[in-house]
């Protein structure tokens, strides 16, 4: 079996920042559609959701090592994130959560380490130009929640399923 090749969700996002219109944007992300790329944008644009540290930079040590060697990729650490949601871990300490951030952030290549950081402060379209909640939304089939819509409920009216008009 051919392994596919999943590039570092920074390369993605310099994929949609590099792209001209944003219908080549939301292509870009529907292409790439992993449920960790989604957890992660949702993380990162969904204003409902507040993470447990404060803004700003973090006093870590970036990782050194090269794209594709010695470092974790954000594609398997984000089923870890909800640790560093309000409300969502409710059992781990504070400086418990601290270190594990930490240690994700020193995992993780450089520039996906930047990228979470940016994604905790709510800064991802500063850094990626065109990547904005509307376009994710656009790419994710999400609603003005981020969340999948509900199906349309049909009024139950006087025609039946295949439009005819029943008498």
């Amino acid at each position: 079996m051919e392994e596919t090749f999943t590039p570092l969700f920074s390369e993605v996002l310099d994929m949609v920042h590099k792209a001209k219109t944003k219908d080549k944007k939301v292509e870009i992300l529907r292409k790439h559609k992993t449920d960790s790329l989604k957890m992660f944008l949702k993380a990162a644009f969904d204003p409902t959701i507040e993470w447990v540290f404060p803004d700003g930079e973090v006093p870590y040590t970036p990782n050194e090592s090269p794209a594709g060697t010695e470092h974790t990729v954000l594609q398997q650490e984000t089923k870890k994130l909800w640790h560093f949601i309000k409300g969502a871990d409710n059992v781990t300490k504070q400086l418990q959560k601290e270190r594990m951030f930490f240690q994700m952030l020193e995992g993780l290549h450089e520039s996906e380490a930047k990228l979470l950081i940016s994604a905790k402060d709510k800064k991802l379209h500063q850094i990626y130009k065109g990547l904005s909640g509307n376009v994710v939304r656009e790419a994710f089939g999400w609603d003005e929640d981020y969340k999948i819509p509900a199906p349309d409920v049909y009024p139950q009216g006087s025609r039946s399923a295949s439009g005819m008009i029943e008498g």
